[in-house]
């Protein structure tokens, strides 16, 4: 059973600005990882379902879009749930330059 970590993080790009930022932006999380990995997404709607895969580790998030803001759900697995506070505070601190 995976550490899920929920936020929100507050925008004034409305819906349709906060998706072309997501979609441009969303294949780069990749680069903060050492050695790499893959992004997987899709959208259903307005929540866009994402994974990623690296260091033999995968981490299903969703991120909702919502007028204002958006919200988040990262369910970190296993032995990756034990830097849940960690990984929370790099999302709650990278997460709003992406929807500037």
């Amino acid at each position: 059973m995976g550490q899920p970590i929920a936020l929100d993080i507050p925008h004034r790009l409305g819906k349709d600005g906060v998706r072309q930022r997501l979609d441009g932006g969303i294949g780069r999380i990749t680069e903060k990882i050492p050695g790499g990995g893959t992004v997987q997404h899709r959208w259903e709607g307005d929540v866009l379902h994402f994974t990623v895969t690296a260091l033999g580790q995968t981490i299903g998030s969703t991120v909702t879009i919502f007028e204002e803001k958006v919200h988040a759900v990262v369910d970190l697995p296993g032995f990756l749930g034990l830097f849940a506070g960690k990984v929370r505070d790099a999302i709650a601190k990278e997460a709003p330059k992406l929807l500037k």
